[in-house]
């Protein structure tokens, strides 16, 4: 059996130096599209990763909430008002705001978020931190985020070398005024887009971090338990028809949605990443389009002579488009490869979650097809137009 080669690639692999220079533009805006879509899923998974981490079924939030960085305070009392409703088993209430941390190496202050709950109803499902659950019932004893951005300074690697807890000084903002407290242990949560490092506290530690601007009865996040077997769905709406309107009541899943929803439309970081995704295409089409047209000019003689012996556009088109598909295929390669490697070097150095994921790597394989497929479209008029009696 004789296996014929292409005619599409017998073009490619003829100048060998022009299809390489094209793999490689085209490799680059593979790249720019992973990149988007690698920062765009770190934006969202950051910004919810305390949601994700939450203890409860239900979480109450005050009608006024815009962001988990956007701080919007309702009363305690609220929270505790849905413990009479059918299905309702236990709350928690948890206080976040931001402080700023000294580093006790430079002097420098620098923005921290700070969680407060009470010890003995831990709204945070995370390991290091149920395990340190006894430290944090010590009054101004706290624990740090290990993977905090490096400003804060070397607390975590001293404290793992030390095994001692380290006085540091937090400050509420718009003061001068601050609170000495010690490094109990260490937890892992990471930063995001909005916060930069993150202390665990008491809800008492929390109190007197913030003396002036947080009274004890207002908290940011209420979180409620059911009973095993009652439907999610029915005390939600039983909570929101009956508690007053400056609450509102969410699902752990409907909590999530909504804090994606505001940075992908309410804030200029999710407007700018779609927005470079989608010029990232545009440019690749564009890109795509001079490639496979300046491949037909100089190959226009070839193809006005098939079609002089027979061969009709139909076929001439099938070419160019084998060739916007090899050229989609062979990019794709050396463009996933160094992005992988340019996602881990991005989230060493911002301790981001940018990491590559399956759903992005077939994402971005279609759309570079479709980008290609859609500049050979465009590049074949002049091929359809070729008349081979103006060409000899």
């Amino acid at each position: 059996m004789i296996v014929k080669t292409p005619l599409a690639w017998l073009q490619l692999a003829r100048n060998k130096i022009r299809s390489l220079v094209a793999v490689a533009g085209i490799a680059f805006i593979v790249i720019l599209m992973f990149m988007q879509l690698g920062f765009q899923d770190a934006l969202y998974s950051s910004a919810t990763q305390v949601h994700h981490h939450l203890n409860g079924d239900l979480f109450l939030i005050s009608s006024q909430y815009k962001a988990l960085t956007a701080n919007q305070s309702f009363f305690r009392t609220r929270l505790y008002q849905s413990l009479g409703f059918d299905g309702v088993e236990s709350v928690s209430p948890m206080y976040i705001g931001f402080a700023k941390f000294k580093n006790p190496d430079t002097g420098q202050k620098y923005s921290i978020y700070v969680i407060g709950f009470e010890p003995g109803k831990p709204v945070l499902n995370i390991p290091d931190i149920k395990n340190n659950l006894d430290k944090i019932k010590i009054p101004n004893v706290v624990l740090f985020d290990r993977n905090s951005r490096p400003e804060f300074g070397n607390i975590a690697e001293r404290f793992n070398k030390e095994k001692t807890e380290q006085i540091v000084e937090v400050y509420p903002f718009n003061s001068i005024a601050g609170s000495t407290v010690r490094i109990g242990g260490l937890f892992s949560l990471g930063p995001s887009f909005g916060v930069d490092g993150n202390l665990i506290v008491s809800d008492s530690t929390f109190l007197k971090i913030f003396p002036n601007s947080r009274p004890a009865e207002m908290i940011d996040i209420g979180a409620i338990t059911l009973k095993p077997g009652v439907n999610p769905q029915k005390v939600m709406k039983d909570l929101q028809k009956n508690l007053p309107n400056d609450v509102i009541v969410f699902t752990r899943q409907g909590f999530i949605d909504f804090e994606k929803e505001y940075w992908a439309n309410r804030t200029p970081i999710g407007f700018i990443l779609n927005l470079m995704l989608s010029m990232a295409s545009v440019v690749g089409i564009v890109i795509v389009y001079q490639i496979l047209y300046s491949n037909i000019s100089s190959q226009l003689t070839a193809y006005a002579t098939l079609k002089a012996i027979g061969y009709t556009n139909n076929y001439l088109l099938v070419v160019v488009f084998q060739q916007a598909l090899i050229l989609a295929v062979l990019s794709y390669i050396p463009g996933c490869i160094l992005s992988w490697w340019l996602y881990d070097f991005a989230m060493e150095a911002t301790k981001l979650p940018i990491m590559m994921s399956f759903h992005n790597g077939v994402l971005v394989l279609i759309s570079n097809i479709l980008m290609c497929m859609i500049s050979g479209a465009l590049a074949i008029n002049k091929l359809r137009s070729t008349d081979p009696a103006d060409i000899f």
